[in-house]
């Protein structure tokens, strides 16, 4: 059986297609932003694991300390820069040199978005701040073994 389509309904499903693929590639672009952004939040949360990890066995030398973060990787987040808009913040704490106590290293870096529309949500920077903080216990204040040099 055959239908007959009116003179006025022949653009609806163009319309209708056209509405539809701005919200699907909206919520796209939203999922690939997270995506990026959880990438970065992980390549953080490694950095000042290492960092913590280093500052548990060498805890009097936070400059040390913070180099191991900043070369620990530079993708996606290239941790060496210090200043200007893709500054990563780096923040030691917490090492005073007494075995026993914690040490804490905290990292971050302001992610820029750019889904559209995405200042909406971020307004008025159009950035996320994204930080990752490891504590770990200091085990062992020798600082006469190779690996503090």
């Amino acid at each position: 059986m055959r239908m007959k389509i009116n003179r006025s309904e022949r653009g609806q499903s163009l319309v209708e297609f056209a509405i539809s693929l701005v919200v699907i590639l909206f919520l796209l672009a939203g999922a690939v932003e997270f995506g990026l952004a959880l990438f970065q939040y992980i390549q953080l949360r490694d950095a000042a694991q290492e960092g913590a990890v280093y500052g548990s066995i060498c805890p009097r030398d936070p400059a040390k300390i913070e180099a191991r973060v900043r070369n620990h990787s530079s993708s996606p987040v290239d941790l060496s820069v210090s200043s200007g808009s893709e500054a990563v913040t780096v923040k030691v704490e917490g090492n005073d040199g007494e075995g026993g106590d914690g040490i804490s290293v905290e990292v971050s870096y302001n992610h820029q978005v750019f889904m559209p529309f995405g200042t909406l949500f971020t307004a008025p920077k159009n950035t996320i701040l994204i930080q990752a903080r490891v504590i770990n216990t200091i085990l062992d204040v020798d600082m006469s073994k190779p690996a503090c040099q």
